[in-house]
């Protein structure tokens, strides 16, 4: 175990998630000299090498690799078992975070020969600082395991932590695949606008300042969502109008039913890859 005060922290991929943590990391003062990165495409592993100088980049996990505090896996499901049987001999007793959808704990802990795993549901906007990630962590991990994995994903956002594996599964349905969601309300805004005659960057900017508003309004509000919504409600007006438009054909009630989907498809992932 890295006694310094910066941990040596292991990526095993390159792309956009563990992009986005190395960087907030690097941007609180983590020196790249104890950042190292497995990658095995030629064009990411050159861009990583270019955006964080001094970081170790290898096409591959091999002896070449220093012993780490924390692996972060930020590999897509279907490769991820290849992945930990390849890098697994050289990770030595490192604490593991996940940032895989699906691939439980259980899995990880056969292929890694560990308890000492965390799992994480992040989301895109991880990449400009402000994701929401959601935690579970096997009975091994320790306190301080748990501090260590908290100043990373700070790193990229808020957090929460949740006790009972399965309940990762709606946190992937609700806020690791909700930036979609939003983005599709924000296109179906920025179309209906130019259907009405707006130029579409307006309505786009209308759409997307909305959003970000209310967001913000309704974190730093102590009154419940509906009170909010209520307020912005009038009988008769258009904003009702609009509200009772989406209530007849049942918009809440599919969506509700599309984050069920998201989360079945979440269970699928982790039985179809994690055997």
């Amino acid at each position: 175990m890295n006694t310094s005060t910066h941990p040596l922290i292991t990526f095993i991929g390159g792309g956009n998630m563990a992009s986005a943590i190395i960087g907030g990391l690097v941007r609180q003062g983590h020196p790249t000299s104890a950042l190292q990165v497995v990658e095995p495409w030629d064009e990411q592993r050159a861009k990583l090498a270019q955006q964080f100088p001094g970081m170790t980049v290898l096409p591959a996990a091999s002896a070449d690799l220093q012993p780490s505090d924390l692996v972060v896996w930020a590999v897509k499901p279907q490769t991820f078992k290849e992945a930990a049987l390849a890098a697994g001999p050289f990770l030595g007793q490192a604490l593991h975070l996940s940032v895989a959808a699906g691939i439980t704990s259980e899995s990880m802990a056969g292929w890694l020969q560990t308890q000492r795993i965390v799992r994480a549901m992040p989301n895109t906007p991880a990449l400009v600082g402000l994701g929401m990630t959601g935690l579970m962590a096997r009975a091994a991990v320790s306190d301080a395991d748990r501090a260590l994995v908290e100043r990373v994903v700070r790193t990229t956002g808020e957090l929460v932590w949740v006790n009972v594996e399965s309940d990762l599964d709606a946190v992937t349905a609700i806020s690791g695949s909700g930036p979609a969601y939003v983005f599709y309300f924000l296109e179906a805004m920025r179309d209906a606008g130019a259907k009405m005659g707006l130029a579409p960057e307006v309505a786009q900017q209308l759409a997307i300042g909305t959003f970000l508003g209310a967001a913000t309004l309704a974190q730093r509000s102590s009154d419940p969502l509906q009170t909010l919504r209520e307020r912005v409600t009038s009988k008769g007006g258009t904003t009702y109008a609009a509200i009772t438009s989406m209530e007849s054909v049942g918009v809440k009630t599919k969506f509700e039913e599309a984050l069920f989907a998201a989360q079945k498809r979440a269970e699928e992932l982790g039985r179809e890859f994690g055997k």
